[in-house]
């Protein structure tokens, strides 16, 4: 479907497998345009090839915005991308709600200010609510964009640099499992059950899209073709089962010490994580091993005889939420305690707009509308920030992003702050 406007713009929405009324020229131009929107190099004939292959399997919806008329160049490439396709989200315990997820957003910077993002996500956001998706999410580049249409930061990592040298000791190691190196590409099954097994038991976990296979068995990193450096190691249980794993690299050689960095490293029980962390520092021709999606809430330094063995170099966002079915989205989550508070949520584009009833019982929760005055108040980039539980009520209330009466504030600090921090480790 392609949208001409009166400035001289088309906007279009295709598929990667159902162009519509767009050529394959302005299929590659808008790869090609989401790459130079993210400074990388032009791509190649097996880069198109593995991106939409993933496109395809994961039904994404590609939108783009051309130039009708440019007056130099052919016009392939568009002046602004997006896409979007559903996957899940574990908001807590097993419980996992569909989630409209959005990548790939650039804007031309001879484009920039006239409102380009904000038709392709207003629209897309309403096609996702139309169709009950209740949770939308992305990851971004920068933090001042996405709060304007009602995304929260939701989710954090730590990125780790651990002293892998005779420094590194752990106090006890209860393991009575066994660790396997396997070639990438026959350790995916196991990559692929022990991560479903993770899905389905962390808090603000998300469904991996399909573009995670090629580079996870190496056999595609998405910038220089087959990864030969991939190795995977596979943590088995005492009964043979799969239940944790690490993808790794070496580093370069760098005054006579090499990093190992850590690509993927996901267990099922604090057994198999330390006993993938020895294994780790049992590499030898190495002294450091760096990570980039540690937990906030991880056991690792407690584990060790020397807790500064462990730097975290920096704390950085993964995921942003954004509600757009308030009833659906908290009567899915879990509470901790009884109660009841009238919210009141301001959004801009609508979609979470309104007072709601949310009266908790026994962990579960019943949302209603409602026109009574609100015992609480905050935006809807609030709401998506708080949605999962990675930060507190009364961290936001300090901030001046959640407001209300003293009663009302904390029967809802008491209510809505339960369980483990979330941990997302898909990026998309």
């Amino acid at each position: 479907m392609t949208t001409p406007t009166p400035d001289g713009l088309t906007f279009a929405t295709f598929r990667a497998d159902d162009l519509g009324e767009v050529t394959p020229e302005q299929r590659n131009g808008w790869l090609e345009a989401h790459s130079r929107g993210f400074h990388q190099g032009r791509n190649s004939d097996e880069l198109r090839k593995h991106y939409f292959e993933h496109a395809v399997a994961d039904d994404a919806l590609l939108r783009g915005v051309w130039q009708s008329r440019p007056a130099v160049g052919s016009g392939a490439l568009p002046v602004a991308t997006f896409a979007s396709f559903d996957k899940s989200l574990n908001v807590g315990g097993d419980r996992l709600l569909p989630l409209r997820m959005i990548t790939d957003v650039t804007v031309s910077p001879t484009h920039r200010r006239r409102g380009l993002l904000r038709k392709l996500m207003t629209q897309d956001l309403q096609e996702a609510a139309d169709l009950g998706v209740p949770l939308a999410a992305l990851t971004v580049s920068e933090g001042s964009i996405y709060g304007r249409f009602g995304f929260g930061l939701a989710t954090q990592l730590r990125h780790l640099e651990v002293d892998t040298s005779a420094r590194f000791a752990l106090r006890t190691l209860d393991d009575d499992g066994s660790i396997e190196l396997v070639e990438p590409a026959e350790a995916w099954p196991s990559v692929e059950a022990v991560f479903a097994g993770f899905h389905r038991r962390t808090r603000g976990s998300v469904e991996r899209p399909l573009f995670y296979k090629p580079i996870l068995t190496g056999t595609f990193d998405y910038r220089e073709g087959p990864d030969k450096l991939l190795r995977t190691a596979v943590h088995l249980d005492a009964a043979g089962r799969p239940d944790g794993y690490v993808s790794y690299k070496p580093g370069e050689r760098r005054d006579d010490s090499r990093a190992i960095e850590v690509k993927d490293l996901v267990a099922l029980t604090p057994q198999a994580y330390l006993r993938i962390w020895r294994f780790l520092a049992d590499i030898d021709l190495a002294t450091k091993v760096t990570w980039h999606d540690a937990p906030v809430a991880d056991p690792l330094e407690w584990a060790l005889v020397d807790p500064f063995v462990v730097k975290a170099v920096k704390t950085t966002d993964l995921l942003w939420v954004r509600v757009l079915d308030v009833a659906a989205a908290l009567e899915a989550r879990p509470w901790a305690a009884d109660g009841e508070v009238v919210l009141g949520v301001a959004d801009a584009l609508g979609h979470a707009a309104g007072r709601f009833r949310v009266t908790t019982s026994g962990g579960q929760a019943k949302v209603s509308r409602t026109d009574d005055e609100p015992d609480v108040r905050l935006d809807a980039d609030t709401l998506g920030a708080l949605y999962l539980g990675g930060v507190g009520t009364d961290t936001l209330r300090a901030a001046g992003r959640v407001t209300g009466s003293d009663e009302g504030v904390s029967t809802w600090a008491a209510m809505a702050d339960a369980g483990p921090p979330p941990y997302c480790i898909t990026g998309f």
